[in-house]
This record gives C-alpha cells, sequence and structure tokens, in this order.
C-alpha cells in the first residue's frame, strides 16, 4: 500500500492527520473495489411492443368470418347430400313471378302509348312556318328598321294587338 502523506509541519495536529489518513484509506478502498460501469446487458424489452391486440383481434374476427361461412357452406353441402341430387321443389323467385303480370300490363301501355305519338306528330300543325320567316328574313333586309315576325303561328294576331317583338311571344299548349 502507499504510505499516507506525511505531515511537512511535526507541531501540526495529530487528530486531523488521523483523519485524513482515515479518508485516504476509504478512497483507496472504494478505487479497489469499483465495478465497470459500461453496461452491456440488451435493453428492456416491453410487452406491448411485441404483442398487438389490435391486430390478434382483427385476426379473430377474420377467422371468425372464415368459420361461419365455412359452416354455411358446410350445410349446403350436407343439404345436398340429404336429396341426393333431386330438387326439393322450393322456388325462391315467388317475388318475380307474381310481379310478372303487372310488368306484362306496363310492357302494354307503354307499347300503346309508343303507337299514340307518332300518330300525334304526324297530326300536329307545324308551329313555325318556313315561307313566312323568308319572308319576313327578305322583308327585314330590305327596310331593316321594321321588324315583323309573321313566321310564327298566331303572329299575325300578336301584331295587330301591338306584340310585335319576338320575346313576347303567346306560347300555346297542343293537348
Amino acid at each position: 500500500m502507499h504510505k499516507v502523506p506525511q505531515l511537512t509541519i511535526p507541531w501540526a495536529n495529530r487528530d486531523l492527520q488521523r483523519a485524513w489518513e482515515k479518508t485516504y484509506q476509504d478512497h483507496r478502498k472504494k478505487v479497489q473495489n469499483a465495478q465497470p460501469l459500461v453496461d452491456t446487458h440488451p435493453p428492456q424489452t416491453y410487452s406491448h411492443l411485441h404483442l398487438k391486440f389490435k391486430k390478434l383481434k382483427m385476426e379473430e374476427e377474420r377467422l371468425s368470418i372464415i368459420d361461419r361461412n365455412n359452416y354455411l357452406l358446410l350445410q349446403r353441402v350436407a343439404s345436398a347430400m340429404k336429396t341426393k341430387g333431386q330438387t326439393d321443389g322450393q322456388n325462391n323467385f315467388t317475388e318475380r313471378s307474381l310481379n310478372r303480370k303487372q310488368r306484362e300490363q306496363a310492357f302494354m301501355k307503354v307499347q300503346k302509348q309508343n303507337q299514340v305519338v307518332p300518330e300525334r306528330l304526324r297530326s300536329s300543325e307545324p308551329w313555325y312556318g318556313a315561307q313566312r320567316r323568308r319572308e319576313d328574313w327578305a322583308a327585314m333586309a330590305r327596310h331593316p328598321c321594321k321588324r315583323r315576325h309573321t313566321w310564327r303561328k298566331g303572329a299575325e294576331n300578336d301584331a295587330r294587338q301591338g306584340h310585335s317583338l319576338m320575346w313576347m311571344r303567346s306560347l300555346k299548349q297542343k293537348g
């Protein structure tokens, strides 16, 4: 062991020297008993990082859907095995067959209406007269200040009543 430093002044207090000696010896023991401070252990693992509950729940739901579909398929196969390939006579399309008459009646009604439309078009009178329109165009070209719109049916009556502007035309509903 190392020697304890000696006091340079011989008349100094011996108690003071003992206290220094004791602290020095304690320091040396601590230095000898010191352990390395570098932590070489792996980091601590946390369970919530490795055990993902949301993923487990999603997987459980997926498996329950698969189990349910497998059960339904098993029931269908079992019912097919019981009937031995014969039909059971059930008609799941009764709703469609009940509406068949209504659909046929609606179809016949639409066909009749479609036959009436061309007849109405042939029997209706034209609203605009092409010849009158050409005459008005020629008259307007000759006299641009005078505006007369007689190419529409009833325009003569409108002109007599003072309505000679095109946007004030009176539309008649044909029935």
